[in-house]
């Protein structure tokens, strides 16, 4: 039993909504979560700068003893996850994986659209993943490099949202897939104005929603569960939140990302680590 936190990261505020499932599924888990605001997005970066930038986020999360590293992030994850795996000691657990299994089980014509940062596309890391699970599946990938600053800015239900995910995924639609995996965890937060651009017969994956469920069993299997007791997890703040950019906005919208307030926002000079 291991009573040390999780740490989340992401190139900004989408990996919380990981965090937010993570925090319904797991609640007794201390976690902390650090978004790479001031660098976002990541996913127009060179795969150089996206290595070194993950490598930084993780070296933070490391100097604050957490127990699991969680890539909230499909572009930092589809760039360095084997990398990563090489090199830190920590289990480490990335969004691509789960979210590709669910995709290969929930699709019921083998026609599997992605939606995905031009890095996180350009990887192929999602057509390979579902593949080793389906070699059947007909895999349809999408760059959406203007969804994560939509996201960032908070524009999530209005009609310039409507009208970008419309341009972008026009031709998705006339691929007649019936599932849709959602590559980033900035999406979910378009996920209406997604669903309804896609209409009804399309299933969306949420890898966050599959990834907290990864998070869980990976603690119980390698016995790392929270042990204290309801009274100590009562009794002290089980969240931190870092960013490399402006706490006040962070706080702001990342509140809303939680749907519960962020209090306790502090500003992380990443470039040390």
């Amino acid at each position: 039993m291991d009573n040390r936190p999780i740490g989340i990261f992401d190139s900004g505020l989408g990996g919380l909504t990981v965090l937010s499932t993570a925090m319904n599924m797991i609640p007794e888990e201390n976690m902390i979560y650090f978004g790479d605001s001031g660098r976002a997005p990541y996913g127009t970066k060179s795969e150089e700068v996206i290595i070194k930038y993950t490598f930084q986020d993780i070296n933070f999360l490391l100097s604050n003893n957490v127990k699991l590293i969680v890539i909230g992030c499909n572009t930092a994850s589809a760039c360095s996850l084997d990398m990563v795996l090489k090199n830190i000691k920590t289990p480490v657990i990335d969004v691509v994986e789960p979210g590709a299994a669910a995709a290969a089980r929930l699709t019921r014509n083998g026609r599997i659209g992605v939606i995905g940062t031009s890095a996180t596309i350009s990887s192929k890391v999602y057509e390979t993943a579902v593949k080793n699970i389906n070699p059947n599946a007909q895999i349809y990938a999408k760059a959406c490099s203007m969804l994560v600053p939509l996201v960032e800015e908070g524009w999530w239900n209005n009609d310039i949202a409507e009208r970008i995910c419309n341009e972008y995924l026009g031709e998705l639609k006339d691929k007649d897939i019936d599932t849709l995996i959602l590559g980033c965890t900035h999406y979910p937060l378009l996920k209406d104005t997604i669903a309804k651009v896609m209409g009804p017969g399309v299933t969306l994956v949420n890898s966050a929603v599959e990834v907290s469920k990864v998070i869980k069993s990976t603690l119980e299997r390698l016995d790392l569960c929270y042990s204290g007791t309801n009274d100590e997890q009562n009794n002290k703040s089980k969240y931190e939140f870092y960013t490399s950019d402006s706490i006040d906005k962070f706080k702001s919208l990342g509140s809303i990302f939680l749907k519960r307030d962020i209090q306790n926002a502090k500003k992380a000079d990443i470039e040390k680590y």
